[in-house]
């Protein structure tokens, strides 16, 4: 019988996003693994997975905000936006291109904007993945979105290259950021190193490695959801109506949860995930189910699993409206 939870891993560069997932399916013996947003081979940091029913929250976790660090590369665009694509144009000297004119070019590149993404990347266009017609030798534009960059941070600045620290929301690609700062400079940009560090409340600090031991920080679904939303503790009987589809009128709930679009974090008394529930005048209506099929010991945030215990399985009863158990869950961030 296969684990569900949620592992926080550390992505190496070199490798897709999907070698990953394929790694985790061996180690886990399970086929049943999503991604809560890919990143591009030449990119590292932190790539979420749900394994089994817990690839249902990964639905919360891909539009969470999110924080990266990266190089950019001043004097060359290429057809990527980054170093493995071709050189487009010649090789302009953006030696000459102060700091304050790089901090004023990033001025709007920052708040609400709207980017025409990376034309290589995960988006579809007539059903078709825009990387795949890129390498077909395809022309085509994409349209623009409007995402949100909240902080774009200078670190360091050098000679053509610059280090910068970027807080944005889910759907930005920072390629594009990197390509739109060298067009509004003049010279070109590119993305040379991206690193990410953090969505939502999870920090690539609380990362594992790809390794053999990689499923012992398998993090309990229960201690995931009370980090992304409210909860209520079930009595047995809540639980049990729950489970059958019914809605009991919550007698845990915290003030101000009475009347709530959720989602709502449900745990039963043996501290196990039941499921994200919505609420109108203290009653409750599933958002998604977890039905348990068995007791057993929760692997609590910041704990580890032993290789003696059992860890509790959902079974799969109702899809995630927009991540299927097996497939993986595409954000617009780097891929």
């Amino acid at each position: 019988m296969s684990t569900s939870g949620i592992l926080l891993v550390d992505k190496p560069g070199g490798i897709t996003s999907h070698d990953v997932v394929s790694r985790v399916r061996k180690l886990a013996g399970t086929r049943k693994v999503g991604h809560a947003g890919t990143l591009d081979p030449l990119a590292t940091g932190l790539l979420i997975l749900g394994l089994d029913a817990s690839t249902r929250l990964l639905t919360f976790l891909v539009g969470l905000d999110k924080e990266y660090f990266a190089t950019i590369r001043l004097g060359q665009a290429t057809t990527t936006d980054d170093s493995q694509g071709l050189p487009l144009g010649e090789v302009l000297d953006a030696s000459t291109v102060s700091r304050d004119a790089i901090a004023a070019a990033i001025v709007p590149l920052t708040g609400l904007i709207r980017q025409v993404p990376s034309s290589v990347s995960a988006i579809k266009v007539d059903g078709r993945r825009a990387y795949d017609r890129v390498r077909e030798g395809e022309e085509f534009s994409l349209a623009a979105r409007e995402v949100t960059v909240r902080a774009f941070e200078i670190l360091d600045y050098r000679p053509d290259e610059l280090d910068v620290r970027i807080e944005c929301s889910s759907g930005t690609y920072i390629r594009a950021l990197a390509r739109d700062l060298g067009a509004t400079l003049g010279v070109g940009a590119h993305l040379t190193a991206l690193r990410r560090t953090r969505i939502g409340p999870f920090g690539v600090d609380r990362a594992a490695t790809l390794g053999d031991n990689l499923m012992s920080t398998l993090l309990d679904p229960a201690s995931v959801a009370r980090e992304l939303f409210a909860s209520v503790v079930l009595t047995p009987q809540e639980g049990l109506e729950l489970q059958q589809g019914k809605r009991p009128r919550l007698s845990g709930l915290p003030a101000g949860l009475a009347d709530s679009a959720g989602p709502i974090a449900a745990i039963g008394e043996n501290g196990t995930l039941t499921g994200l529930v919505s609420t109108q005048a203290g009653v409750a209506r599933v958002l998604v189910n977890f039905p348990t099929v068995q007791a057993s010991p929760t692997v609590q945030v910041g704990q580890t699993v032993q290789a003696s215990q059992s860890v509790q399985v959902f079974p799969t009863v109702q899809a995630s409206p927009t991540v299927q158990v097996g497939q993986t869950a595409h954000s617009g961030d780097e891929r």
